[in-house]
């Protein structure tokens, strides 16, 4: 029923085209892109959590939370336009406006998005002057120059999109998205940007990226800190003429799709998380609820020193229960066990007696399972991280300059 295209991106997706250029606001590399649908789009979203806010997050959710549609979304890396006050606030307004002149649509059918360093005032006139270079595309390039043109310290782009076939012929789902520091669970520094010609309600759309977004993006952590500008948005075409409505099983289908894309591109940018040797799928099974295993799992993949445990091989099983420890639920520590792969680190009862150079040679691969049983009652989740290296540091440390 779902079926992945190879080199498949946003301009996947019927009636979707877009674009990604250099405009000047980094030294070199695209930091320009621009999605545009060609019939006016249903819009969902969700947004950070995070207190502080940037402008052209306030604007888009204010279009979002309207009976609004949408037909472009203009996306710059280099600056996040987060932390300027009313004039970054009128700068975001000036470059929408300006985007929907240039595409002779309405100010309110362009959503704006910003992301890179926080505090410094947008340039616009490099950002007015690339949109007048930019050249629309339907073509796989050109989706992959926006994802390209979205990215900071991201080390490659990444696009999706899959054909998913319903009763009444096929749908596509394609999406890009951009994240590798300041990534926690409830969205963080990362954007992601999903197109699909299937025809959806407003209200539909908002529920099915509500789940996807809770199913995937939601379960992932490079170092816990969540950002300003954090957005996953969907737009919904009908392109296709294909209808999606609760009431048949076409819903189920496209919504088990989505979660699915989500759950690929939320992957992708753990493992390409700042400076990350290695990628972490945590398991919590045999919880008392679903809300106990999030949390469990969220503590673990949070932890700086279960993922410096984790870059370095040491197979340090203590740090893993003290994390589900600080998680805040109740539980009784000596029922649980803890597998690396398929090897128990810790048997209930405080039963630990493993063989290290096994247990070393498995955290020395790329991949890495583990699995926390905590012998409560049968709720499970999986969440993913990466591990803490050195090169996060150097990253971090030299950011702005």
């Amino acid at each position: 029923m779902i079926e992945y295209l190879e080199n498949g991106t946003i301009t996947s997706v019927k009636g979707i085209k877009a674009a990604g250029i250099f405009c000047g606001l980094k030294k070199q590399k695209k930091d320009l892109a621009l999605i545009y649908s060609e019939s006016p789009a249903n819009v969902a979203g969700t947004f950070t959590l995070n207190k502080v806010q940037a402008a052209p997050l306030l604007i888009s959710k204010d279009i979002i939370s309207k009976d609004q549609k949408v037909r472009a979304i203009l996306i710059n890396s280099g600056n996040a336009n987060a932390c300027t006050g009313e004039k970054g606030l009128n700068n975001a307004t000036e470059t929408q406006e300006f985007c929907a002149r240039h595409l002779g649509i309405e100010k309110e059918e362009v959503l704006v998005s910003s992301t890179g360093v926080i505090g410094i005032q947008l340039d616009i006139e490099k950002i007015k002057e690339g949109i007048t270079k930019i050249q629309l595309s339907e073509s796989n390039s050109a989706g992959h120059d926006a994802a390209e043109a979205i990215l900071t310290t991201d080390t490659y782009p990444k696009s999706f999109a899959c054909k998913v076939q319903l009763s009444n012929g096929e749908v596509r789902i394609g999406g890009i998205c951009k994240g590798s520091g300041m990534i926690m669970p409830n969205m963080a520094t990362m954007l992601a940007f999903i197109a699909t010609d299937a025809e959806i309600p407003k209200h539909l759309a908002q529920n099915l990226i509500l789940e996807a977004v809770n199913k995937s993006f939601n379960r992932i952590s490079v170092d816990g800190d969540t950002s300003t500008n954090d957005m996953v948005v969907l737009m919904a075409n009908g392109a296709s003429k294909i209808s999606i409505n609760e009431e048949n099983n076409d819903y189920k289908i496209f919504k088990v799709a989505l979660r699915d894309l989500c759950k690929k591109m939320a992957m992708a940018i753990v493992k390409d998380g700042e400076g990350a040797t290695k990628f972490i799928s945590v398991k919590v099974a045999s919880a008392k609820s679903e809300t106990d295993a999030d949390s469990a799992a969220k503590a673990v993949v949070n932890s700086s020193l279960v993922k410096t445990a984790i870059y370095g091989a040491d197979a340090n099983w203590g740090r893993i229960l003290s994390a589900v420890g600080n998680s805040g639920i109740n539980f009784s520590p000596e029922k649980v066990m803890i597998k690396v792969g398929e090897l128990p680190l810790l048997n209930p009862g405080y039963d630990s007696n493993f063989d290290e150079s096994i247990a070393k040679e498995i955290l020395l691969q790329k991949e890495i399972d583990i699995t926390i049983e905590l012998n409560e009652g049968e709720s499970s989740t999986t969440w993913w991280t990466c591990d803490f290296s050195e090169q996060y540091v150097k990253i971090n440390a030299n950011y702005r300059t």
